[in-house]
């Protein structure tokens, strides 16, 4: 297995991404977009978790069975979120 570094800077620069991430979080929830407020919050929570999966848990550099283990339970959740919002939405 290769050993990858990714050093301080893309550390840094996730880092500043997950901040900026969380302050269009912030204020997209000032803003009144009925049914979509949760779409938009669920969006920019997938993207967060993407990036703390992909650098700082170093699942960027790892193989197909490993990947395939990290995103089987996500198949799950989908499955969980779409089957929960379809039956809120349609009551």
């Amino acid at each position: 297995m290769k050993e990858h570094d990714s050093g301080t800077r893309t550390y840094i620069v996730v880092w500043g991404a997950l901040v900026m991430l969380t302050v269009v979080t912030v204020a997209v929830s000032y803003v009144h977009l009925g049914m979509m407020n949760v779409f938009v919050a669920l969006l920019i929570a997938s993207a967060k978790a993407s990036l703390v999966a992909l650098f700082f848990m170093h699942l960027r550099y790892e193989n197909r069975l490993v990947w395939g283990f990290a995103l089987a339970p996500l198949f799950f959740l989908v499955l969980i979120v779409v089957g929960t919002l379809s039956d809120t939405l349609f009551r």
